[in-house]
């Protein structure tokens, strides 16, 4: 039974109940009615009027009950359509899910096809994806192991620093330590001494007490000749202690002055960062055209001609495109014939004339340069209070070079570099620096006043009122007078560091390779030589030997044979270090 019979049966139940409560009601009211009348004959208006209002309620309920009696027939009647329809919709379920099977079997048929089909196109994306994947990762995997190799090749690098730093405070830690041990023992040794010098004072006044009785008993002195007697012993026992206590001083400053030195100067050079400068002797000017040139050489060559004679540059008009050489050796003479031709060219109008007018021009304008330079320097540096005279012989160096190296950025480099060193050394920073600035201020004049550049800046600087240890440090830094101020030895050893560096001229980088190859050839030609190390630029050689084939002897006289060699074959600046190391190594066997 179908959700609808079931609410049409019970509709069709309630409604016979509703009927038969109703006959009940009426069938009671008229029992009621008839009750008093056969009681009384006599007709009360009031019933009367009670009883035709029943009879008209019968009439309603009989009128309802009918109604209800053809409303169930109408609900049997719609019953069993709806069972009939439900009849029809179970057949047309049936029907429908048969035709669904139908459907589901032949969508689960194509759905298997198609799923086939997707699985071999899927295999075959997923190959071309692997084969794909396999290309892509093989160059991953190639550019994964070269970043890898530089960074394994970056960290053996900062491997290699922090040994070497580690090595070095690992050196500093011992050094203090040794220091602390030999301050300590000499703490004690010197509070032994003050108790051993105590009970010698007391031993000597009893034994002086002696001698002067005795000697005033036996020989007749008087008491100042025995005093005077005992003060020069005494005297001379303190003048020995105090060899030996200067003697101890003077080996501990040796130990570590050089380290301290060494110090100094690597951090000196590491805080100051300057460019590596090749400078030429020939500058090149670019023309707008090839025609030009015939325009620069004039008719018949006048003006170059006229151009060579005016500047003093020789003019090379050769077959490179657009463009001409001008070659001279003083760079102030050699920028000032560029300047004009470069303005000649600019302007168009080139003869004899013209180039005097723009010669006087250009002139100038290299003047306004240079001062312009060697202020901009001695801003730089931190100098001020300088006399004019030199500031304009500063600017004539803004154009000339020593080996390649520009002599004003050389100077402002030292600069720095001595005024950090004095800065470690807590001494005078601005009055070393300007030492240093000035150092090569003679390199100014050097092909118009005969003699050394360090003497003749000594002279301009003693001229233009510069103080003696200004002066001292200038003419000292190349030993034609021998230093005698910590200014002097700073300014020497900033000008080293900033000439000898890698880089910084030219002749000194070519020669570089070549000594440290030469250095390393001569110590491993040795016999019994196993690896020879060049460190610190080639300052200093580490020869390791076989300890087999050279015992300690033979290290000390392979030693100075090397350096030897060294001295004679090799050119170079400051000194070279030697250091032969043999390790000694007893195996013994336990049976």
């Amino acid at each position: 039974m179908s959700a609808l019979d079931v609410i049409l049966l019970s509709a069709v139940i309630l409604l016979a109940g509703a009927v038969l409560v109703g006959l009940v009601l009426g069938a009671r009211a008229l029992r009621r009615l008839s009750g008093p009348a056969t009681r009384t004959d006599v007709e009360d208006p009031q019933l009367t009027a009670e009883r035709e209002r029943h009879e008209q309620s019968l009439a309603s309920l009989r009128t309802k009950a009918e109604e209800v009696s053809s409303t169930v027939d109408t609900a049997k009647t719609a019953a069993a359509a709806a069972r009939t329809e439900a009849a029809a919709a179970k057949a047309e379920a049936s029907a429908a899910r048969a035709e669904a099977r139908r459907v589901l079997d032949t969508a689960r048929a194509e759905a298997d096809t198609v799923l086939e089909r997707a699985h071999k196109q899927a295999e075959q994306d997923a190959e071309q994806l692997r084969a794909a994947a396999r290309r892509s990762g093989e160059r991953e995997a190639a550019m994964l192991a070269t970043t890898t190799k530089e960074h394994a090749a970056d960290v053996e690098r900062r491997a290699a620093r922090m040994d070497d730093r580690e090595r070095q405070h690992s050196e500093e830690v011992e050094r203090l330590t040794e220091r602390e041990r030999r301050l300590a023992t000499a703490a004690a040794e010197l509070a032994e001494r003050e108790k051993a010098l105590q009970a010698r004072e007391v031993e000597l006044a009893e034994a002086d007490e002696l001698r002067r009785r005795e000697l005033e008993r036996i020989a007749g002195l008087t008491a100042d000749t025995a005093r005077t007697e005992l003060v020069e012993s005494i005297e001379v026992q303190a003048k020995r202690e105090a060899a030996i206590l200067v003697r101890d001083i003077e080996a501990d400053a040796r130990a570590t002055g050089e380290q301290r030195a060494r110090h100094i100067v690597v951090e000196a050079i590491q805080r100051v960062a300057s460019e590596q400068t090749a400078e030429s002797v020939v500058s090149v000017l670019h023309l707008p055209g090839d025609e030009m040139k015939g325009r620069i050489i004039g008719r018949e060559g006048r003006n170059i001609r006229a151009f060579e004679s005016v500047t003093g540059v020789n003019l090379i008009i050769d077959d490179t495109p657009e463009a001409v050489l001008l070659s001279c050796f003083d760079p102030v003479r050699r920028e000032i014939g560029r300047l004009t031709l470069e303005k000649l060219v600019l302007d168009g109008r080139i003869h004899p004339h013209r180039i005097e007018e723009v010669f006087e021009s250009a002139k100038q304008e290299v003047e306004r340069l240079c001062q312009r330079a060697a202020e901009d320097a001695l801003v730089e540096v931190g100098i001020t209070e300088i006399h004019p005279e030199l500031v304009t012989l500063l600017g004539r160096l803004r154009y000339r070079t020593s080996y390649g190296q520009n002599v004003l950025k050389h100077l402002v480099e030292t600069a720095h570099i001595a005024g950090i060193m004095a800065a470690e050394l807590r001494l005078d920073a601005p009055l070393i620096k300007r030492g240093a600035f000035l150092h090569d201020i003679g390199k100014a004049l050097t092909h118009e006043v005969e003699g050394s550049h360090a003497l003749i800046g000594a002279d301009l600087a003693r001229k233009y009122g510069e103080a003696e240890e200004v002066v001292h440090a200038i003419e000292a830094h190349h030993n034609e007078v021998q230093p005698q101020t910590i200014e002097a030895v700073l300014t020497q050893a900033s000008d080293a560091c900033s000439g000898g560096r890698p880089g910084a001229r030219r002749e000194s980088l070519e020669a570089y390779v070549k000594r440290l190859e030469r250095i390393e050839e001569i110590a491993g030609g040795k016999t019994g030589v196993e690896k020879v190390f060049a460190m610190q630029a080639g300052r200093e050689i580490r020869v390791m030997v076989k300890p087999d084939d050279v015992d300690d002897i033979g290290a000390a006289v392979l030693a100075r044979d090397v350096a030897k060699q060294i001295e004679e074959e090799l050119t170079y600046p400051g000194q070279i270090r030697v250091t032969v190391v043999r390790e000694s190594r007893v195996t013994e066997i336990a049976r």
